[in-house]
């Protein structure tokens, strides 16, 4: 882990002088809808100008940074963290003070985590417990999430609570975690409906959790323990299915929906499909840095428990290596609107809880300092996102949908000063040696990526100069995100239009149905669990091996994109269907969960 200076304790803002006062000259500022030359002069936090250098006049005491080179970018948001998290017998590793510390070191300036009530717990009591949590520690600004684990009269009170007195607007539903979290269809419509009634932003974690917890018993039944089991007992298709039902249930009551997570070609699609058919209103969608920069093979090739296990997160990375080209085309063409983290880390000792099963593995990874960079080398640097399309999925889109734009995620004037100054040619090598978690893993381990921050500025702080971070603790807010959030509301009431009507003439519907065929191509047909046990899908040679040693697990044959988004000629394997591998059992034919 990084060596960087010990936390600064939190300073008055008056008393700090030269951070109270900052110039920036001869940089390019990007926002989500326009780039241009212009200065940028900040005062207490908030941006005073922004022009040219011949309308202002520096007052004295001012710290100039030169910009010539950078990019002046609005603070990234990371709209998806866990930190501090109790989960499965641990707790995240990455509390509020070193999470936010390590969103800092990568150009994130905000934060947005979430409150997950257990079951039968007020959400209020648990609402007060994450603000004293965080409070005392955040290094950046944070809002906050809070889960809807239960339902009945007194939830649906607090709901009311939470969007009017305490500034949440937005809850988050699960349609996974049998037994736990997962609510079903009715408690569903009834939950979307009071969100609805507040004006707030329904959110759900998208996969079926019967299927799942049906497809757990028997992997687990079959001898299937290891890592590798956690993505078997959840494909593509369960995360396809509970989308495209989440969507539909969500339009029965004229509720927007954020859908989190979205980590499958599938699921991404069906996605897609419900934003076109409800013509951009309702539905958006969130994939993570995992998703874009590395994928589920790390959890079935020749890697050990302590790797696989590493990788484990819920939905799981897909085995299918061309995943993350088709998430980040999904996010240029405005299929997907956000990238967050789900950062949610654990220690190896952590992780080893589910040596020998699976389901006890504490699911979540790192990505919470290494998001903005990656999405720029896997989107900008690649030729698949532009600037603009960069700041708008890794900023103001999250600023908008929860109502806080343009306070955040934007330069402009009257905006609180969370900037970045972007070197896009810059490079780093992302390591768990060097990165600011309290984690032992980093998941992107030993990728170089273009675009490093080399100054970041906390609410006009600066808090990361050329490679030093010194951030205070406690120096975050808690912000607000008040309900009705007019990115959202204005389309569904008719007020603006998303997608315009020319979208849907015959010409068009046409190229919509074209466009989705040649996607539907990319989608490997998937066998049932019930089928892959019993051993009716073809093998190939022998050798290959999975965390798991009786395990018939799978992987895909080739489907490589073409560079030109959604235009795509390629066939199916011949089989239509994804391979499978067998493994020989180790000496005295027991399954230890790794080998």
């Amino acid at each position: 882990m990084s060596t960087s200076p010990k936390p600064v304790k939190k300073v008055p803002i008056h008393l700090q002088s030269a951070q109270n006062r900052v110039y920036i000259k001869n940089g390019e500022i990007v926002n989500h809808d326009k780039t241009f030359k212009a200065d940028v002069y900040i005062e207490d936090g908030i941006i005073k100008f922004v022009g040219p250098a011949s309308e202002i006049t520096i007052p004295g005491g001012v710290r100039t940074i030169d910009a010539s080179g950078l990019l002046i970018l609005p603070g990234g948001i990371d709209p998806h963290t866990h930190l501090q998290l109790p989960f499965g017998g641990a707790v995240a590793v990455d509390d509020f003070y070193h999470g936010t510390k390590a969103a800092v070191a990568g150009g994130t300036t905000m934060i947005i985590d979430f409150v997950l009530p257990n079951k039968h717990e007020s959400m209020i009591e648990a609402y007060d417990k994450w603000r004293s949590w965080a409070d005392p520690k955040v290094c950046c600004d944070y809002g906050l999430h809070v889960g809807i684990t239960w339902w009945s009269k007194s939830v649906s009170e607090e709901i009311g609570i939470l969007c009017k007195e305490l500034g949440v607007n937005s809850f988050k539903t699960f349609m996974a975690y049998k037994g736990l979290y997962q609510l079903n269809d009715s408690d569903l419509l009834d939950v979307f409906e009071r969100i609805r009634q507040l004006n707030g932003v329904a959110m759900v974690h998208a996969e079926n959790g019967d299927i799942i917890a049906k497809n757990t018993q028997r992997l687990l039944a079959e001898g299937i323990t290891g890592p590798e089991g956690h993505e078997l007992s959840r494909p593509e298709e369960v995360e396809a299915e509970a989308v495209h039902r989440a969507c539909v249930l969500a339009h029965q009551v004229d509720c927007p929906l954020y859908v989190v997570h979205v980590m499958s070609k599938s699921a991404g699609i069906e996605l897609a499909r419900a934003r076109h058919r409800y013509r951009g209103r309702y539905i958006v969608g969130e994939t993570l840095a995992a998703a874009l920069g590395t994928d589920g093979t790390h959890c079935c090739q020749l890697f050990e428990f302590d790797h696989a296990a590493a990788h484990v997160l819920s939905p799981p990375l897909r085995p299918d290596k061309t995943t993350p080209e088709f998430m980040m085309k999904l996010l240029a063409n405005d299929d997907l609107q956000l990238t967050g983290s789900d950062n949610c880390t654990f220690n190896k000792e952590h992780k080893a809880l589910g040596l020998g099963d699976f389901t006890k593995i504490p699911n979540g990874v790192n990505g919470l300092e290494d998001r903005m960079s990656l999405v720029w080398e896997k989107g900008v640097h690649a030729g698949l996102l532009d600037p603009c399309r960069f700041v708008a999925v890794t900023s103001t889109n999250a600023a908008k949908i929860f109502n806080i734009y343009p306070q955040k995620g934007r330069i402009a004037v009257g905006s609180d000063a969370d900037i970045v100054l972007w070197n896009p040619q810059a490079t780093r090598t992302i390591s768990k040696d060097t990165h600011h978690h309290a984690c032992d893993f980093n998941i992107f381990e030993g990728m170089v990526v273009h675009g490093v921050p080399e100054f970041v500025l906390v609410r006009g702080r600066i808090c990361v100069e050329n490679g030093i971070v010194r951030v205070a603790e406690g120096f975050g807010r808690f912000i607000p995100t008040p309900v009705r959030p007019p990115f959202v509301y204005d389309i569904i009431e008719g007020k603006v239009q998303s997608l315009p009507e020319e979208h849907h003439d015959e010409k068009q519907n046409g190229n919509i149905a074209k466009k989705f065929a040649e996607l539907d191509i990319q989608i490997p047909v998937v066998e049932p669990i019930g089928a892959m046990l019993a051993g009716n899908l073809p093998m190939p040679a022998e050798g290959s091996i999975c965390s798991t040693p009786s395990v018939r697990g799978r992987v895909d044959g080739k489907r490589d994109l073409q560079e030109s988004s959604f235009s795509i000629s390629e066939e199916l394997d011949k089989s239509g269907v994804r391979a499978c591998i067998k493994v020989k059992n180790p000496p005295g034919g027991k399954s230890s969960g790794f080998w």
